[in-house]
């Protein structure tokens, strides 16, 4: 899961973010440029199709959320950004300059803003699972219980036994048995990863795999399977996949400042190559907690975002265990001051999240800069678990 092949030379690196805790300066070096006057994490007025309110008129602790700052910097945690919305309204963003190494762009110093866009990394899984839904909303495709190899005539004489058998549901679910490992080091030769990106035919690897195990009995981290399903979007909308993410999914959000970027070998990354405003991409997650819909708009069923957040495996390996999974989306538990809360999220290397909490009518986005980190993405739920729920003040 960690999409790391524009950022290998990283490891080793030391990532430090510049965060200066002391007292008012905290608030003030998190505040965007001309917002030193405002209160803290007061968000930006950028007419991007947001409802701006402060924390107190939607029942949040607003002097709670500006402790935020101060609890990252206990950890050197390396965050960038931090974005919260409830009740369909944004009522705090914080932006922090740090090192990063955007996705085909040289390692250096960003002072993150609210225009800044951020590399998504595996958070685009779960992207590009609302636009498989989409295909099959408009009937693109029939379901999601089509085999991957109708999409894929031209490979089925290499195809390896047992691939007959793999729906896009299993892709989905990474439940499909396809043989595949991406915890191995990055110049591992038997790292499947990197192939996505180097190889002159990602998709023939892929479908060139061997099968480990039945359909449905084994739950395995692939990327691979998230770009057939990109590649199969591709296939039926008839343009690239950035193509139809902006015309079905990005336009009817209001989102236009974005980029899906590709391999070294020219293929689209779906699996992790999107790059949002932290802010926009928590618009992702106001979808989801609506149901697919944005200001009264149906941009996705409601079916399709109830089947997607629907616990489907655990993720054995992951994060403790303590995870399940659904289409290309995670469903976890925070414990905040003595209260099982239940999120679903969506994950990216390095710490990038997106956490929506049906239960609070809340979502939060983070990006950072973890990457390769043990404690990988510890932050961002850190001050979700203490800072941000705990500054609920009533019940949704």
């Amino acid at each position: 899961m960690r999409d790391r092949f524009p950022l290998f030379h990283i490891f080793g690196a030391s990532l430090v973010l510049a965060l200066t805790v002391l007292g008012t300066d905290v608030r003030a070096d998190g505040m965007a440029h001309g917002q030193q006057n405002q209160p803290c994490g007061s968000p930006a007025a950028l007419d991007d199709g947001w409802t701006i309110a402060t924390p107190d008129s939607i029942g949040m602790d607003g002097e709670r959320l500006c402790g935020i700052a101060a609890r990252l910097g206990l950890r050197s945690s390396e965050v960038h950004s931090v974005v919260v919305a409830r009740h369909g309204k944004l009522v705090f963003e914080q932006y922090f300059s740090g090192i990063d190494q955007p996705w085909g762009q040289p390692e250096g110093r960003i002072e993150f803003t609210p225009t800044t866009k951020h590399d998504m990394r595996s958070a685009s899984k779960s992207v590009t699972s609302l636009l498989v839904g989409i295909a099959i909303d408009r009937k693109l495709i029939a379901s999601a219980n089509e085999p991957v190899l109708k999409f894929f005539p031209e490979h089925q004489p290499a195809k390896s036994a047992g691939w007959d058998a793999i729906t896009l549901r299993h892709l989905l679910t990474m439940s499909s048995g396809i043989k595949w490992d991406e915890t191995l080091p990055w110049n591992d030769p038997a790292n499947d990863e990197p192939h996505l990106a180097f190889d002159t035919d990602p998709i023939g690897y892929v479908l060139g795999k061997p099968i480990a195990a039945l359909p449905d009995t084994l739950w395995t981290y692939n990327g691979g399977g998230t770009d057939l399903l990109g590649n199969i979007v591709e296939q039926v909308y008839g343009k690239p996949l950035e193509a139809f993410a902006r015309e079905a999914l990005f336009q009817p959000l209001g989102i236009t400042d974005l980029e899906w970027k590709t391999y070294k070998n020219g293929k689209i990354a779906a699996a992790s190559g999107l790059r949002l405003r932290p802010r926009d991409a928590a618009k992702i997650g106001q979808l989801v907690l609506d149901h697919g819909q944005w200001k009264g708009r149906q941009i996705i069923s409601a079916d399709w975002i109830a089947q997607s957040i629907a616990p489907r495996f655990q993720a054995v390996g992951y994060f403790g265990g303590t995870l399940f999974y659904g289409y290309q989306w995670w469903m976890g538990r925070s414990l905040a001051e003595g209260k099982e809360i239940k999120w679903i999220g969506a994950f990216g290397w390095g710490g990038q999240r997106i956490i929506v909490i049906p239960d609070l009518d809340l979502v939060m986005m983070t990006t950072a800069a973890q990457y390769g980190q043990p404690k990988e993405g510890l932050a961002a739920m850190d001050i979700l678990a203490n800072i941000i729920i705990p500054a609920v003040r009533d019940a949704h």
